[in-house]
């Protein structure tokens, strides 16, 4: 399964068990640490569910990852129901997570949710500001891309495509899990390449390599992200959970 959360999140292979062998994302660190400064220079915020600063399994090369919350359109067997609610998560100025990026080792950023084009409009001023920095833009969205650029779409979802680069669109459709590409959960989503930046991908994504990033903290919390089927998931977590005792599994 895939989870996040600000609580504590056991992972479990038996949740879905009429599901063949799902491919789940896991983003599971909450943004702790990132402040909410009201005196910002910036009056836009993001509602965030998960961060990671610096993730090698979210997209090309390294990449700072923003799972954000609140989505509509609640794909069944959806891997993170709990970013469904527009009500929870953290409040975070677009400016401090600029300047997250800006510090952290990575060539680009990664948008998930959530559903990241029902907050398009402060998230295309987050991903302008970070192509501005030298830096490229990836988005999720389980809209599809006609949509999106259609007279209906979301307010702001002009604006957000125009500052990505790397497009996934599609809803997570449980019955055809994508076993060979990276990155993405079923065979129906698709790649957009908005940009030039990753065109010289398109032929070789079959090659990529999918990743799962396990990070131990100091007090001995484990956080899991990346994708990995079920049963490599209880595998590992099996493996890593015994002997940490206190530790906790997010």
């Amino acid at each position: 399964m895939r989870w996040s959360g600000s609580g504590t999140r056991w992972f479990s292979g038996h949740a879905h068990p009429n599901r063949a062998n799902p491919r789940p994302r896991i983003p599971t660190r909450g943004p702790k640490g990132l402040p909410v400064d009201g005196s910002s220079t910036s009056d836009a915020f993001v509602r965030i569910a998960s961060v990671v600063t610096e993730t090698d399994a979210e997209g090309p090369g390294r990449r700072f990852a923003v799972w954000t919350q609140g989505c509509t359109i609640r794909c069944d067997g959806c891997f993170n129901p709990q970013m469904w609610t527009g009500n929870g998560g953290q409040m975070v100025a677009v400016d401090i997570l600029v300047e997250q990026i800006r510090a952290a080792d990575v060539e680009g950023l990664t948008i998930l949710g959530g559903e990241p084009f029902e907050q398009a409009l402060p998230l295309s001023g987050l991903a302008s500001a970070v192509q501005r920095l030298g830096l490229s833009v990836m988005t999720f969205t389980g809209h599809d891309y006609e949509h999106l650029k259609g007279p209906n779409a979301p307010l702001g979802a002009y604006g957000l495509l125009a500052h990505t680069d790397l497009l996934v669109d599609g809803r997570y459709v449980a019955t055809q899990p994508d076993l060979v590409r990276p990155w993405v959960g079923s065979t129906n989503q698709r790649f957009r390449f908005l940009s030039s930046r990753y065109e010289h991908l398109a032929d070789t994504l079959d090659d990529i390599p999918d990743r799962v990033e396990v990070r131990v903290g100091s007090d001995g919390e484990v956080s899991v992200n990346g994708w990995a089927s079920v049963a490599q998931l209880d595998e590992l977590l099996a493996g890593i959970s015994a002997p940490l005792g206190r530790g906790k599994i997010r």
